[in-house]
């Protein structure tokens, strides 16, 4: 799979939205016990089960497994810049382990929900092909690219997530953006941005994404 075919929450057409059409408020009544005990990458995969009786169609495995490509991009940035010595200062530590803790749970969510079929991790060049060759050593680098990163990340959902009504996941792709919108505001804070660009969030179209993220996915 490339991710020049496709990218986040795209795609899924009208007759596929109108045979799973199965809302998260009865996925969730359904399965209320077991939200009780459970994760939610095992609920979240036992509602999809349900929804899915002969398998998740190709298009919503298509649309998961990019959003996947982007949670992996997310969680591996942050994991290497919080193993980075001496790059992310005292104050602002808390917010970056919080930030990555947060996108290794997308990153575990959607692999429960995708199991066998989920993608393997993509290869990833973070200095942008050599644009950001000190990202990791830089912290007004690291910082910068990621308030980039965030804004692209809250663009794409808000532009695709639509595509996503009448699924067992909408719900869960709108709690991923929202969290996704809350590290965005804190990172642009944090770089001297205000918190965010009005009242209104503009979307990205997947041509202005898959033109951003492209210098640093094979």
């Amino acid at each position: 799979m490339n991710i020049h075919d496709s990218f986040l929450l795209d795609g899924i057409e009208p007759e596929v939205g109108q045979r799973i059409n199965y809302s998260s408020r009865d996925v969730l009544a359904k399965f209320s016990k077991i939200a009780l005990v459970g994760s939610a990458p095992v609920l979240l995969a036992m509602a999809s089960t349900e929804a899915f009786a002969g398998g998740l169609p190709q298009q919503v495995v298509d649309i998961l497994n990019f959003a996947l490509t982007l949670e992996y991009f997310e969680a591996n940035f942050y994991k290497t810049a919080n193993a980075s010595k001496g790059l992310i200062p005292a104050k602002y530590r808390g917010l970056f382990v919080e930030i990555g803790r947060h996108e290794h749970g997308h990153v575990e969510l959607l692999k429960g929900v995708l199991g066998s079929v989920a993608v393997a991790p993509p290869e990833i060049d973070f200095t942008g092909g050599g644009k950001y060759p000190d990202v990791f050593f830089n912290f007004k680098t690291f910082s910068t690219l990621s308030s980039s990163i965030e804004d692209i990340g809250v663009a794409a959902f808000k532009g695709q997530a639509g595509n996503l009504a009448g699924t067992p996941v909408l719900t869960t792709a709108l709690q991923i953006h929202s969290v996704e919108a809350r590290h965005a505001g804190s990172v642009r804070v944090l770089v001297g941005k205000p918190g965010s660009d009005g009242a209104f969030d503009k979307p990205m179209t997947k041509e202005e994404v898959l033109e951003a993220v492209k210098p640093f996915l094979g």
